[in-house]
């Protein structure tokens, strides 16, 4: 992900989504977006369930890492791009209706990485998941 687009700008962060094709193959929706937090949600459907209607971690997986990729994007340096380059992840309950609700948050914004927390809820706002994810920051290329 380059760090092309205006990121002062909130309009920038949906331009970002939009510009991450397996976020939206996934279904993946941005809610708000800014360097301290980004906000998105992942409907329940039957084509992203696993066996008994149970919402698949892989799919909590894409939601939690794509607004993670922004959360890092809107912390870069000007010009710079980022990469995830190493994603942990905790389930605590299953999603069987409804939607996922996610939230990231910077934990370390430094020169070279950046490692972004996002807490999954589910439609009674109860922890599905947690996710660390660092980000590699990426200087630009000459």
């Amino acid at each position: 992900m380059s760090n092309e687009p205006d990121t002062g700008n909130e309009n920038a962060a949906h331009q970002l989504i939009e510009a991450m094709p397996f976020a939206n193959l996934t279904g993946v929706e941005l809610g708000s977006a800014s360097a301290g937090e980004v906000h998105g949600r992942l409907a329940w459907s039957p084509q992203r369930c696993t066996t008994g209607g149970v919402l698949h971690g892989g799919a909590l997986m894409a939601l939690a890492d794509s607004l993670g990729a922004i959360c890092a994007f809107l912390n870069l340096p000007s010009g710079a791009a980022t990469s995830t380059i190493e994603s942990k992840t905790n389930f605590f309950r299953a999603v069987r209706d409804g939607f996922a609700e996610a939230v990231s948050r910077p934990l370390h914004v430094g020169r070279t990485t950046i490692v972004v927390q996002t807490d999954i809820f589910d439609a009674e706002h109860l922890r599905v998941a947690q996710v660390t994810q660092t980000q590699a920051v990426l200087s630009p290329r000459p």
